[in-house]
């Protein structure tokens, strides 16, 4: 692969290679949406991260509307509200970090794990303990669970750390990555810390833990068990947390909004993603621009690969591909720039596939194949939520279409499939063989192209694959992007 890179790096880039058919309409940029403001964004990028966790889709936002009513109840400035609005939307930006390892300790899929443990008691050791023989290799035999649980029971806080500070300190980098301040960072970082001390990873506690930390973990429990529950369910698990887990004070105002009620009434209106953005502070709410956009793109490309090992920098190949084939193709500067935000995103679905199944180092099963199979769904359906994204969600949607119409979500050939699409496919297509995989190491370049000759004119595009092979031989410099 470096040699590929270095390859790309080289020279000017060129037209080598014209279309055959036209772009996306919109990609003519004579009446395409230009703006959206960040809460938009993040509010919509956010669903990401609710898959990640196994938790139902709009988890992140609801959490936020009831952060932010307490926040507004205890007069906090309009920075602090801004800082504490988006500390509550990014608090599970680093929890892709950890999915490897808990499939790695458990050998179950990770997500019903995180769901499960989003319940759990975890200052009760037989529930624990309950947790961890529940949630152990369904498939595995005896011997092989009791290693675990062995594993799990002697090593459990110093892995419950590990995976905890991972996942902080993940969320706070991306965070800063991002733009945002350092008090969403360390409100990030903080988030599992505990009003008795006994959170991690550094034991803070009471006023020693961020005040947007200590109503972010209040918002995103009081959310859980409204999901599972309801408002009784809910108010009554912050209360026996108090003085444990939560700061009492705000505890206290919780139960004071929970009369009301739009507290946790709005959580299931379908207007939500409107209420939830009228909460952020007028003063801060800001258009993205073109930097922000793309810091908040590769960001999210972090986000995706950093749930399995052998997806490490995917994304981010993936778009460096796409950006030199488009340019080889004719491109302007502006569409290349655009489909490489949407290549860095492109996987964003696959955030709600089991590790389970990314990992598995042997052959999936047809029901696990059928898991895999919906993860472009899952990513156009999140980038649809962004309204500058409407059309480029279709081409991240049909990136493992192919012209033979054997291809997947929807099964559609030829021309039905956009150019734009046609070449992230052939992009994607030359990372997985050429990266390394579970089940075999990576593919030489050389070798890599003879197998994609196979499939043009069927699962690729002879004029994108064209492409690809005149940017490795003459070393167009297309690395940048634009």
């Amino acid at each position: 692969m470096p040699a590929v890179e270095t390859m790309i790096a080289q020279a000017d880039s060129s037209t080598i290679v014209r279309l055959s058919d036209a772009p996306l309409a919109w990609m003519n940029m004579s009446d395409a949406p230009r703006e959206i403001y960040l809460s938009e964004l993040i509010g919509a990028l956010s669903y990401a991260l609710d898959l990640t966790e196994g938790l139902p889709p709009g988890h992140c936002l609801r959490a936020c509307w009831l952060g932010m009513k307490i926040g507004y109840r205890l007069d906090l400035t309009e920075r602090e509200l801004s800082d504490l609005y988006y500390t509550i939307l990014l608090k599970d930006a680093g929890c892709s970090s950890n999915a490897a390892r808990l499939f790695e300790l458990y050998a179950n899929d990770e997500r019903e794990i995180k769901r499960n443990y989003a319940t759990l008691d975890t200052q009760s050791f037989t529930r624990v303990a309950r947790f961890v023989l529940a949630n152990l290799a369904p498939e595995a035999s005896l011997r092989e669970k009791l290693g675990r649980f062995i594993n799990l029971a002697m090593n459990g806080e110093k892995l419950q750390t590990e995976l905890v500070q991972g996942r902080c300190e993940r969320g706070s980098e991306i965070a800063r990555q991002m733009g945002f301040s350092e008090v969403v960072a360390e409100g990030i970082a903080c988030l599992a810390e505990y009003w008795n001390g006994k959170g991690r990873p550094s034991g803070l506690a009471a006023t020693a833990i961020p005040l947007v930390s200590r109503i972010a973990l209040i918002a995103q429990v009081a959310e859980v068990f409204y999901s599972a529950g309801g408002a009784g369910e809910a108010i009554r698990q912050l209360r026996v947390r108090s003085g444990v887990w939560f700061d009492p004070v705000l505890v206290q105002t919780a139960v004071e909004l929970s009369a009301e009620p739009n507290f946790f009434g709005a959580l299931d209106s379908a207007d939500l993603e409107i209420r939830v953005r009228s909460l952020e502070p007028s003063i801060h709410a800001c258009l993205v621009n073109d930097t922000q956009m793309d810091e908040i793109a590769a960001a999210f490309a972090r986000v995706i690969d950093s749930k399995s090992p052998f997806t490490f920098g995917h994304s981010s190949r993936v778009a460096h591909y796409t950006v030199a084939i488009s340019a080889a193709m004719g491109f302007s500067r502006q569409q290349r720039q655009w489909l490489r935000r949407t290549a860095l995103l492109h996987d964003i679905g696959k955030l709600g596939v089991s590790n389970a199944i990314l990992d598995k180092p042997g052959k999936l099963t047809d029901s696990e194949w059928l898991k895999v199979k919906e993860h472009p769904t899952f990513s156009e359906e999140i980038l649809k939520r962004i309204p500058i994204f409407a059309e480029l969600a279709v081409v991240a949607g049909s990136h493992h279409e192919r012209l033979d119409g054997k291809g997947y979500p929807r099964g559609i050939g030829g021309s039905d499939i956009p150019m734009e699409a046609r070449i992230l496919t052939t992009a994607d297509i030359f990372d997985a063989i050429t990266a390394e995989r579970p089940y075999r190491k990576a593919v030489p370049v050389h070798d890599t192209l003879n197998i994609m000759d196979k499939d043009a004119g069927t699962a690729i595009d002879p004029e994108c694959l064209a492409a690809l092979k005149d940017v490795i031989r003459r070393g167009l410099d297309c690395s940048s992007g634009i």
